[in-house]
């Protein structure tokens, strides 16, 4: 027993080597705040290009370079909201099967620390948005105040969840079109843009909620949809989607006088009816930006609808 390391000095060094291995790693931190801002979710900002393709001006070296700029803006932007959002909802997050391993709800990254980078990313991104243009700066502050009002009362609110997300899209569209200075651009591609957002976003409500399958949430809006009511609810939506878009392509004064915009409507058609099976058959609504990147006919869909309207936009009389 006399050999023995006295009791007290075994306490001593345990506790001493807890404190040096309680603050969480530097390049943890980092790596959580970086995840935590979703670069993934930097691909819905790409309607910000809207206005530069349909307005003919993808190939000017300056408003390229203004929507490229704005891109990186609501980025930064967009991505401030996603922390403050984990910050808000760090309980519930912790609670939920999936969500609890986010940076921020699994305590890699403390909350002060998240809020104080979110500050940062408002600050520098709202400066270089008024700098650069007065009228996006405005959008860029409007899309900052809906999407926090969203992030604290509106998310629990049925159909205006839905809408306010859609309003952010719209939002993004909107951003563009002062950076190119728009003189073409159809009032009708506001309209597309909204309903396609609806779509989206019912249709990942739908699949939230058959994920549920009747267990309790943390998400009030939730409790008041149906799988009736939203089928009925993404049909209309899709309808509306099918006309307003066609009536874009042979209605909007700013496209060839030919109508051969037209031709781009059987992609759309089958890039919605694409869309309707994966979540209705497949089940694969919840991640939209995931289902985007992954399924190939989507894919193929997009790629052949953006190369026919770029040729009519820019190569057809």
């Amino acid at each position: 027993m006399t050999g023995d390391p006295p009791q007290s000095h075994i306490i001593a060094r345990m506790e001493s080597n807890e404190a040096v291995a309680a603050p969480p790693h530097v390049g943890r931190v980092a790596l959580g705040l970086l995840r935590s801002m979703r670069p993934k979710q930097w691909t819905k900002n790409i309607f910000i290009f809207a206005a530069l393709v349909f307005d003919g001006k993808l190939f000017q070296p300056g408003p390229l370079i203004n929507t490229l700029i704005g891109f990186v803006v609501l980025c930064l932007l967009s991505s401030a909201v996603y922390l403050i959002n984990d910050c808000a909802d760090v309980n519930a997050d912790r609670a939920h099967p999936v969500k609890r391993n986010r940076p921020i709800a699994r305590g890699d990254v403390p909350i002060p620390l998240a809020i104080a980078w979110a500050a940062v990313l408002i600050v520098a991104s709202l400066a270089v948005a008024f700098t650069l243009n007065l009228t996006f700066g405005a959008i860029a502050l409007t899309y900052l105040a809906t999407a926090t009002l969203y992030t604290f009362k509106v998310k629990h609110v049925v159909i205006l969840d839905v809408i306010f997300l859609a309003a952010g899209f719209v939002l993004r569209v909107a951003a563009g079109t002062p950076l190119v200075d728009a003189e073409r651009f159809s009032p009708w591609l506001y309209t597309c843009m909204g309903l396609l957002a609806l779509l989206i976003g019912f249709g990942k409500r739908r699949a939230e909620l058959i994920e549920l399958d009747g267990r309790s949430t943390t998400r009030a809006a939730l409790d008041h949809y149906s799988l009736p009511l939203l089928d009925q609810i993404i049909a209309i939506v899709t309808g509306a989607l099918v006309v307003s878009y066609t009536f874009y392509t042979f209605s909007a004064p700013q496209l060839p006088l030919n109508h051969t915009m037209m031709l781009t409507v059987p992609f759309v058609v089958y890039g919605l009816f694409r869309y309707l099976y994966l979540v209705h058959v497949r089940g694969e609504g919840g991640a939209p930006d995931e289902l985007a990147l992954r399924d190939r006919p989507l894919q193929i869909t997009f790629v052949l609808w953006a190369l026919a309207a770029i040729a009519v936009l820019y190569w057809t009389k």
